[in-house]
């Protein structure tokens, strides 16, 4: 059982992994390599600057995996709600359990509305339809959340992966019950 599962490793899903495996909790990552950063050429991201999409992409796998996030290539079909107030997700290959899923499937909703998570009118050009949420992330599924472009924000690598790592911060703070801070210093000299 994990306690958090991401769906998605583009820019969005990749930054919500660092923060929650920085942040200790057990994160597992499903990337199916589809992100669209992958046909990307960024000038306009902050502290990278002129990157290829997939150098990107790479960097923030690495990150994520620095801090103990595990990466899988599986396909998910289906994410539900369980009796016992966690979030399943399957997979081609089984099943898995989390307290918390994200969900940064992209311009992707499929998988939100094959497993009745509520979607709505996209409001990015080429955006057809988006994922649902409140303010803070949630979903119309207990325990599901979402960000990125999924949710609705500017497909711009920059944005997605602030709002991944505000989503994440969103669901650190309700696992632990007070407002997630991480702040890192540098050492005195």
């Amino acid at each position: 059982m994990y306690d958090v599962i991401i769906i998605g490793g583009g820019p969005a899903g990749a930054s919500a992994a660092i923060f929650t495996a920085k942040a200790g909790k057990e994160t597992l990552v499903f990337d199916n390599d589809q992100s669209m950063t992958k046909a990307a050429w960024v000038e306009n991201h902050y502290g990278a600057p002129d990157i290829e999409g997939p150098e990107l992409l790479k960097t923030g796998r690495e990150q994520a995996e620095k801090h103990g996030a595990a990466f899988s290539g599986e396909h998910v079909t289906a994410v539900e709600k369980t009796d016992n107030q966690r979030v399943k997700v399957k997979t081609e290959n089984g099943e898995y359990e989390a307290v918390h899923v994200i969900l940064t499937t992209g311009g992707n909703t499929k998988l939100a509305e094959t497993s009745g998570i509520k979607t709505t009118e996209g409001t990015e050009p080429k955006i057809k339809s988006i994922i649902d949420t409140d303010e803070q992330g949630k979903t119309s599924v207990e325990g599901v959340w979402a960000a990125g472009t999924a949710a609705g924000v500017s497909v711009h690598t920059i944005i997605t992966s602030g709002d991944g790592a505000k989503k994440a911060v969103n669901v650190l703070t309700e696992m632990n019950g007070g407002r997630h801070v991480d702040h890192d210093l540098l050492n005195a000299k």
